[in-house]
Parts: C-alpha cells; structure tokens; sequence
C-alpha cells in the first residue's frame, strides 16, 4: 500500500494539486490520468521518492517495494540485458553480484563461508535461484529474443530498451508498480501480454498512458488529476469518461434551472414591485431570489478540441482505383502490385506490414511520390485531404498561427481565423505563437485544423494520435466515428482503430489482407487466422 498525505505542488503561482489525500490499495490498478501539464508523471516520481513535493508527504507500508518504469534509455548502457532487468530488484542484485564475487575467490576463508551463507538464505528468500528464468519470462513476453539477452544495453535499438526496461520494473514482484506509458513502443501481441499480467498482479499498480484501450482493459480504478486535485473513481477509463461527463451535464442543467428560476423571478419583481396589490408577493420573490445561488463551476485544466470534419459534398460512386502499385525505396521493395477499390462509406484501416509501406501508399495517393508502375486514380466527385505522419515541411515559415492558418483560407480574415483556432485550443496570445516554436501535438492541432478547412469527403490519416493527449484523441476519434465519407487511416491505438474501422487491411509477407471487418472483428476471426498464418508461415504476431 502507499499513501499520499495532504500532498500539494505548484509551479510558481500555478497549482498543480494541493492537500491531495489518496490511498493506493493492494490488488487495484490505478490509471492516473490527467491534462498534458496536469502533473502526472510528476506525481508518479513524488510517490517513487524521486520528487519532493511543495509540501505532504507519502507514506508506504513496511518493507514493501517499489518498481517504476525508467525513463533513462542509456543509464544501462554497459551491462547486460539480463543484468539490467534483474537489477530492478536491487537487493536481489546486489546479493547475487557478493555471491559471485565470494564464489569466484581462489581462497576461501572462514569469514567468506559465514558470509555466503547468509547470503544463500537471503537469496533463497528473495527467489533468487529463480531470478534469472522469472527475468527470461518477461524478456519473452515483451518480444525481447533469447540472443540479445547477453548483449549489452548500449547494442540494442530504443525500442528495444524500452521493453528492457519495462520487464525491469515488473521483475520480483515489487509491491507498488510505478508505470510511465509502458505500451510506448510495444506491438499488439506485447501489449497483450502486458495487460494479461497486469490483470494477475496481486499488488498495487499505479499507470499513466494515452492507450484507452490498455487503460480499460486493466484499471480497476481511474485517479483523475483536475481542478487542482485527484479524484479516484472506481472503474476503467470508459467508466470514468461516462461519469464525469454526466457529473458536468448534471452541474451546468442545475445551474441552468436556478438561471431560469432567477430570472423568472427577477421578471416578476420588475413588473410588479410599484403594483400596490402585488407589492407583497414581489417582496416574497425578492427573499427567494436572495436565496438562490449558482455554484461556481470549477475550471477544468482538461481541454477537448472541436474536431468535426464537414464534406462539402457527399462521394460518388467512383472513389478511388488502385491497380497493379509498386514502389521499392533503397532496394526493398515496399509495395508489390497493390490494387485496391475505396467503396462508398469505407472506412480503411492499414495494418501490418512495415510502416513505410502504408506510408509510402499513403504518399504516392497524395502526389509526393510516384509509383515505379501500376496506377491510381480518384473519383471526380473526390476531395482527398491528407495528414502526413511528418508534417515538418509545413512549419518551415516562421509565422504566427494566425497568418499560418490563413495560407489555407486566402479569403478569410483574421477573426475568422482565431475562431477556427480558438476552437482548436489557442485562444487569445495563444493565436499568435509562431508556427516554428509549435510542440507535436500543438502541431498536430494545426493540421486537423487545416483538414477541416479543406471540406475534403476523403481523407487520408498517417498515425494521427501521435504526440496527442487523451482529450484530443477523444475528441478526433469521435470526429471521425461522426464522420460519414471515406476514411484511410493507419494508427497504433487499439479503440481508435476498433471503433472507426469496418474495414482492415493488413500487408503481410505474401501480400495483403482485405476484409469486410471491424478491427476487434479481425483479430477474432478464425478463417483471417487461418490466412495470416499462411501468410506468414506459421503464427504471426500483428504489428499495427
């Protein structure tokens, strides 16, 4: 168990949380969720010890501890994989490293058998003797081969380390379990995994990510950080989403009734209060005026884009024709006699398959590239809008968002665009930040904004949700659900993909997959896993 007593942070004059009193119990998983800039992963370090807070202090219950997911990517560099997840119990590491050293002496001494016999007892209590088969079952899982477990860390890809890492904070069955988005650069099938031991783990779990789908699938509770503190809800993120949503419909129709009661009475008082015969009832409505109160809606940090996507026409029946496409950058051939015809109302997932296939169909549908043969065409009813998984090319200029936005409405003025851009979330000085100093999601923002503009009934989506908060892929995701033209789209994120898709296809070893499907539909479907494993000579894990 740990526990958080009258915790509080502030930068500067802004609050982050105060007097925060919140108990993290045994067998719960807690998603913590929050605002970017809410305080999650600071929160996260303060329970881990590694951050003071402003002031409060937390507490944990004798001898238990904890594992938190590292963010250091290199602070392992120089020992080995299976060092590096063991050392996530450090006590255990570091009787295991004496044991050696004690073991591997040319002379042995009374001391050193005293010694190492101590720490035999203690490495048995801990489970040592199982330490490193418990640490080759993480690795396993998290897709980490059985040949780089004696590499080095420094060897291994980012991705790879991540995953390293992340079975070093699920090693030794710590009491408290700190994670830091653990789904970062996990594939499905890893993902999974996860989520199955998440669902076995006895202790306490306190998780921060963006992954919907992950955070219903293992949360018990949810720990929102708003309105300058933390409240838990029992349940997992759709739970929570629901409730609070209501909680805030329920506050503002009951803030509307005593509006309209108040005004009611208000136009009462004002007709009647020189009627002689009237004046007393006047009087009573004045004291009931009196008493009536609006409670002051608190000011959420939680933000939703406006993202509603408006065809300016509907598709015809010829939306798109793709035959025969083949492309090969630097020698590997990406795609290979691709054909495909975009029916009306499709809405086309692309999955598997290296992304710099779907990037680079997506690329060639747009204009950037050519294709080596094969061709394409689109409908004449068609308006193709594209998002680009890199859009730095359109923020080379150094413009406010102002002018920056106005390169894609010429016609429109400056108060038309800090209304679209308002809406999008930079209201006032926000309007005028320059295009070159944006974050990823702010730019990320920009781009949706720039679609909308188009009043496009096709759009083309490249990883859309990277670098964006919970808020804003709720507020897309349920843009795009509303949305009733042609979708083509490739995403990391499972409810994204689940709830948007009715068709998937997958690019595989042999070519591709093309069915009539929802996403959760795909991955159920016996005769699709009967195809895939044709495709893939046997079981293959699916790579989004």
């Amino acid at each position: 168990m740990i526990s958080a007593h009258n915790v509080a942070l502030a930068y500067g004059k802004r609050v982050i949380f105060k007097d925060v009193n919140i108990k993290f119990v045994p067998g719960n998983c807690y998603g913590l969720i929050g605002a970017n800039g809410a305080g999650k992963s600071t929160f996260l370090k303060i329970l881990a010890g590694e951050s003071e807070a402003d002031k409060g202090e937390v507490s944990v219950g004798p001898g238990e501890r904890i594992a938190m997911l590292r963010q250091d990517h290199f602070a392992f560099d120089n020992h080995t994989v299976i060092d590096t997840v063991m050392m996530g119990h450090e006590r255990l590491f570091k009787v295991k490293a004496e044991r050696e050293a004690i073991y591997a002496k040319e002379e042995f001494t009374d001391e050193d058998g005293v010694r190492s016999g101590e720490l035999e007892a203690e490495f048995a209590e801990m489970n040592g003797y199982e330490a490193e088969s418990e640490a080759a079952v993480l690795l396993n899982g998290l897709g980490i081969p059985e040949e780089l477990r004696h590499k080095l860390m420094k060897d291994l890809e980012g991705g790879e380390k991540v995953r390293v890492l992340l079975a070093q904070a699920l090693f030794g069955n710590p009491d408290i379990l700190l994670l830091d988005e653990p789904t970062n650069h996990l594939d499905l099938k890893s993902i999974q995994w996860l989520e199955d031991f998440l669902s076995r783990f006895q202790n306490t779990v306190i998780v921060v990510s963006h992954d919907r789908h992950f955070l219903n699938q293992v949360c018990t509770h949810v720990a929102d950080i708003d309105f300058g503190k933390i409240t838990v809800y029992v349940g997992n993120y759709d739970f929570w989403y629901e409730a609070s949503q209501l909680a805030l419909k329920q506050k503002q129709e009951e803030n509307r009734k005593v509006t309209d009661k108040a005004n009611e009475l208000k136009e009462f008082i004002q007709r009647f209060s020189s009627n002689a015969s009237k004046a007393k009832q006047a009087t009573s409505r004045k004291k009931l005026l009196e008493k009536l109160t609006i409670e002051d809606m608190p000011v959420s940090s939680r933000k939703y884009p406006f993202v509603v996507f408006k065809p300016e026409r509907s598709c015809g029946d010829v939306i798109l024709e793709i035959k025969d496409l083949c492309k090969t950058i630097d020698g590997v051939k990406v795609l290979d006699n691709f054909s495909l015809t975009v029916g009306k109302g499709d809405k086309i997932a692309f999955i598997g398959g290296d992304s710099l296939t779907k990037t680079t169909l997506f690329q060639i549908l747009e204009g950037d590239l050519e294709p080596d043969s094969g061709s394409f065409r689109w409908g004449v009813t068609i308006t193709p809008a594209y998002f680009p998984i890199d859009n730095s090319r359109y923020f080379e200029k150094d413009l406010n968002l102002v002018e920056w936005l106005l390169q894609f409405a010429p016609t429109e003025g400056e108060s038309f665009a800090r209304g679209f851009l308002g809406r999008m979330l930079f209201s006032g000085d926000e309007a005028k930040k320059q295009s070159t100093v944006l974050s990823g999601g702010e730019k990320v923002r920009c781009m949706l904004a720039k679609m909308m503009l188009t009043e496009a009934n096709a759009l083309i989506f490249d990883e859309p949700t990277n670098h964006l908060d919970l808020e804003s892929i709720t507020a897309l995701n349920n843009g795009l659900m509303e949305f009733k033209e042609v979708i083509l789209f490739t995403s990391h994120d499972h409810k994204f993909l689940s709830t948007v898709a009715n068709r998937i296809i997958e690019f595989t070893p042999k070519g591709y997959i093309d069915r009539m499907l929802t996403f959760d539909e795909y991955l159920e479907s016996s005769e699709v896993a009967k195809i895939r494993a044709e495709h893939y000579h046997g079981e293959a894990d699916l790579k989004l």
